[in-house]
């Protein structure tokens, strides 16, 4: 009875409830977003309800066991990912010119979205083990930088922009929070930007280039590739403050959405459900964001704190993209909304992220 209690009370109930409240929106919203769809893909929200209660699983496994068993294996983990992110060359199938899944019986396991969370945790082994409390400086971004090189320069092979970007940025976030020197950050962020021409010429493919050019002048081919963000940015215009109601979006129930399931679901939500749909959603994804930085605060050592931070970052990064995409402040490089948008392997990634925050956050009470 005292050990049912004693789980009670340390169980993150905010983290839960939040994540469970973003999952159900998913649902409901992806069953709208396929009902006038092909019979083939109307029922995707069934799957994705097999694919959140498979996460939940993996998530209630992660939080059961300590988590500083995973910072001994962290390293173990990271190469696991590198394996995958190799056997995507060799094994994995083309998808719209993108090589990035690997068949498993019969679904397609993304490796790329994985590394996100094994990334974390071997960025938190590292940080965990450099004694330094002290701002660091560039000369100390080599050993950090060689561990973002390796899944980086994998995952821009594919091509896969999007998911590289994550990286980085969380690669970018999590330095910064753990006593970057603002100097060293400066210049780092003005490398990034010099790099930027060379990026262009050598690492884009010409779809990308030309999904860049379309964000920067959108009239220029507003039927071709300008075509998903104008009708993402009319759906959610056309919502009003209330919306149109459930089932009853024209632009989503005529299909001039395009992606609708997977890179565009806000556009659905804001059209049923309005502004204030939307800023419900949005406030949802700021408590979980904020949460998950209040876990790191609280946690009883570095490794813990680094892989909250992580994963903090990794649900607002995947976040503000995607609305920034979808609202026509960012370029469409197809970065999922977390949790709502369809697919498995998106959905494993952030409830393995959801699992690890439960972890450090029951863990704090047993140090």
């Amino acid at each position: 009875m005292a050990l049912t209690r004693g789980f009670r009370d340390q169980f993150d109930w905010p983290l839960f409830v939040t994540v469970a409240a973003i999952a159900l929106i998913g649902v409901v919203n992806l069953y709208s977003a396929t009902s006038a769809m092909s019979a083939a893909l109307r029922d995707i929200y069934i799957q994705q309800i097999y694919w959140l209660t498979l996460g939940a699983g993996v998530a209630v496994l992660i939080a059961s066991i300590d988590y500083r068993y995973y910072e001994r294996y962290a390293w173990v983990a990271y190469g696991v990912g590198i394996v995958l992110l190799v056997l995507v060359f060799l094994l994995g199938r083309e998808v719209r010119g993108s090589q990035r899944w690997i068949p498993v019986g019969g679904f397609s396991l993304q490796p790329s979205e994985l590394m996100k969370v094994f990334f974390i945790v071997a960025l938190a082994k590292h940080l965990h083990d450099d004694p330094r409390t002290d701002g660091r400086t560039l000369k100390d971004l080599i050993l950090p930088g060689l561990i973002l090189a390796g899944p980086l320069l994998l995952i821009l092979a594919q091509p896969d922009l999007g998911t590289a970007l994550i990286i980085a940025f969380i690669f970018g976030t999590v330095m910064f929070l753990t006593h970057l020197k603002l100097r060293s950050f400066v210049t780092l962020a003005l490398s990034f930007i010099a790099s930027a021409p060379l990026t262009w010429r050598y690492l884009l493919k010409d779809y990308q280039r030309e999904r860049l050019i379309s964000f920067m002048d959108p009239e220029t081919d507003i039927l071709g590739k300008g075509w998903h963000a104008h009708q993402a940015k009319v759906a959610i215009g056309s919502g009003g403050i209330t919306g149109k109601g459930f089932l009853q979006g024209t632009q989503n129930q005529h299909r001039f959405l395009p992606d609708q399931h997977s890179d565009f679901p806000f556009s659905v939500w804001a059209e049923e459900q309005g502004f204030v749909g939307a800023v419900f959603l949005v406030l949802l994804y700021l408590v979980l964001i904020l949460w998950g930085l209040k876990i790191a605060s609280e946690a009883k050592d570095r490794f813990g704190a680094v892989v909250a931070v992580g994963v903090s970052a990794l649900f607002f990064w995947h976040t503000v993209i995607n609305l920034g995409m979808v609202c026509g402040l960012l370029p469409v490089v197809g970065i999922t909304l977390p949790l709502v948008s369809y697919g498995g392997s998106s959905v494993l990634t952030m409830m393995m992220g959801v699992g690890l925050l439960m972890n450090i956050s029951m863990r704090r009470f047993h140090f």
